[in-house]
């Protein structure tokens, strides 16, 4: 009887250790895939900006009484500070993610310094990404609506490709540090769950 108790109680443990790590499965399975995702966003919004420059013929008036000139104006991402900032930022998010997903993939969530300093890092990346994405959007705001106060006129009526070619940069940019918000988040619900 007492070696019958003893059978029941060891399947009972086993059970639970196979949930355990079952669980432990699935969540790493799934930092693996927002990590992966994060990784993604970041090298396309990088390559999105990187990549975007556009030239156009634009007629200048110099007197009233001459006829305009037709001069080639370029618009460059590296033009604007605040699009240099963001690439940089999402190049460094993403070269982070490419290590983090390796370093996850590879670790067997025994060492609880590593775990902790990705933690930091991920939090990190978000607010890199996020005041990159602030800066990138308010100066696309501008070349979208202009600035009527200081006279500074709108220019994505010349520049349309560019400018659309920006927003869409933003935009996967921002769904790259909600990607990373995620991942801390779900860090911190794991560290919750196991003190509980």
């Amino acid at each position: 009887m007492e070696s019958q108790n003893k059978a029941s109680i060891g399947g009972i443990e086993s059970t639970q250790k196979e949930m355990k790590v079952a669980k432990q499965r699935i969540a790493k399975s799934r930092d693996l895939f927002v990590r992966l995702l994060a990784f993604v966003l970041t090298l396309v919004a990088a390559v999105l900006f990187g990549l975007d420059k556009q030239t156009k013929v634009v007629p200048i008036q110099l007197n009233a009484s001459l006829p305009p000139i037709n001069v080639p104006v370029s618009a460059k991402w590296h033009y604007l500070s605040a699009f240099v900032y963001i690439v940089v930022s999402n190049a460094i998010a993403c070269s982070y993610a490419a290590i983090s997903l390796f370093l996850v993939f590879t670790s067997r969530g025994e060492s609880k310094m590593l775990h902790m300093m990705i933690i930091i890092l991920d939090t990190l990346m978000v607010a890199l990404l996020f005041s990159g994405n602030g800066a990138a959007t308010a100066v696309a705001l501008v070349g979208y609506k202009g600035n009527h106060h200081v006279q500074w006129k709108e220019v994505c009526s010349v520049f349309g490709k560019f400018c659309d070619q920006v927003a869409a940069a933003i935009v996967v940019s921002q769904l790259g540090s909600l990607a990373f918000l995620l991942l801390v988040i779900m860090s911190n619900l794991s560290l919750l769950h196991k003190k509980i």
